[in-house]
């Protein structure tokens, strides 16, 4: 019960006793303004807080030997599924062609319904008896080992799908110019597939993962290899002679979401106007460190882009596709939400201060003079 009592009469701010000052009409007045300015603040501070105000500052940015993951929904209304693939490649040497893996892929009509999807994979294997290396077909409790078709670079190589007859002719350089005099491809049916897709558009999604490092990814028809140090993309006879590379850009984002975060591209749609040619887009990646009002960070980009089309009928004439070329700054950027408890309680004591002060000031010219109890014993001892 001590306790209690004690707590009770525990005060933190010094009062005046009421027997040293009267209330006033100015005195209520002056509360009342107060009280609402305070509330009026309060308000607008938490106001602030919820549009995301934050705090910016830039430091130089040194880490090195990491990763990052591009995020990507890109819809292509005039090329089909089975022509489309996606390559990377950077300044440290590093290169993916055709990627597969992580990418899923939407066959769209004219109208942009989505008619089906899959995973990479063109076409699907008939039932019949492949051709075997050596000439003959494949016979019963026989191992098939099928031709690479002069691509071989080991004797005793095979090439049993058209997937490892393009990739033999890949690493060799080569374009498979002539599909359908390839037994692999013509028993998987690639000729009909992309005979059927024809008319058609693809929307890809997806994410890459590609090194911290400049470089570029693309989106374009065919699969790609290099020839006399140009890079080049096979298939190219399939379809007309000016590829359409109009696309619509739904999403493109580098590294995790986070709070007030813009990717430009977002929505972003091109269309071709007269010939085929290579869209690019030159990207400026800026590492961001975002915090939250719980301290938790998380690790982030933002970027800036320009962007340049490429006309086809230039020389040496351009891949058709669409380019995407990234490049890091070396100045980070760390974003900081200002701490709400902290702004409203500097907020809340700095107000009460000025408003004790206001009252002080008022109250001094309206204080009145009591007697004291030594005033009291003078008086009695005169009598």
């Amino acid at each position: 019960m001590e306790i209690l009592n004690k707590l009770k009469n525990l005060d933190a701010y010094p009062k005046i006793n009421e027997d040293f000052y009267s209330r006033t009409l100015s005195g209520g007045i002056v509360t009342i303004v107060s009280a609402l300015v305070m509330l009026f603040l309060f308000i607008s501070e938490t106001r602030l807080f919820f549009y995301s105000a934050t705090e910016t500052k830039l430091v130089v940015d040194t880490s090195r030997g990491e990763r990052l993951r591009v995020n990507f929904d890109i819809t292509f209304p005039a090329i089909a599924c089975s022509l489309l693939s996606v390559d990377t490649m950077d300044i440290s040497g590093e290169q993916h062609w055709d990627i597969r893996h992580d990418i899923l892929k939407k066959r769209l009509d004219h109208l942009g319904n989505v008619i089906g999807s899959r995973q990479g994979g063109v076409g699907a294997p008939k039932i019949e008896r492949p051709l075997q290396r050596h000439g003959g077909r494949l016979e019963h409790n026989e191992t098939y080992c099928g031709s690479c078709y002069g691509a071989e670079t080991l004797d005793d190589q095979c090439c049993n799908s058209c997937e490892e007859v393009r990739e033999a002719y890949r690493n060799k350089g080569w374009g498979l110019s002539n599909p359908e005099l390839i037994d692999q491809c013509t028993r998987e049916g690639l000729i009909e597939k992309i005979k059927e897709e024809q008319g058609e558009g693809c929307n890809i999604h997806g994410f890459l993962d590609v090194g911290k490092v400049a470089g570029n990814f693309h989106f374009a028809a065919g699969k790609s290899f290099h020839q006399s140090n140009v890079h080049v993309h096979d298939l190219l006879a399939f379809q007309a002679e000016n590829y359409n590379i109009t696309h619509k850009i739904n999403k493109l984002s580098f590294g995790k979401e986070f709070p007030g975060a813009v990717n430009p591209l977002d929505g972003a749609h091109w269309t071709q106007q007269a010939s085929s040619g290579a869209y690019q887009y030159f990207i400026k990646v800026v590492p961001t460190i975002y915090t939250d009002i719980r301290g938790h960070k998380i690790h982030s980009n933002q970027f800036s882009v320009t962007e340049h089309f490429r006309d086809g009928n230039v020389y040496p004439k351009p891949v058709p596709g669409v380019f995407f070329f990234y490049d890091f700054s070396p100045i980070k950027v760390s974003s900081q939400f200002l701490e709400l408890s902290m702004r409203l309680y500097t907020m809340d004591s700095g107000r009460s201060r000025r408003r004790w002060r206001l009252e002080s000031i008022h109250n001094r010219f309206k204080i009145r003079k009591h007697p004291s109890v030594s005033d009291f014993r003078a008086s009695y001892w005169k009598k």
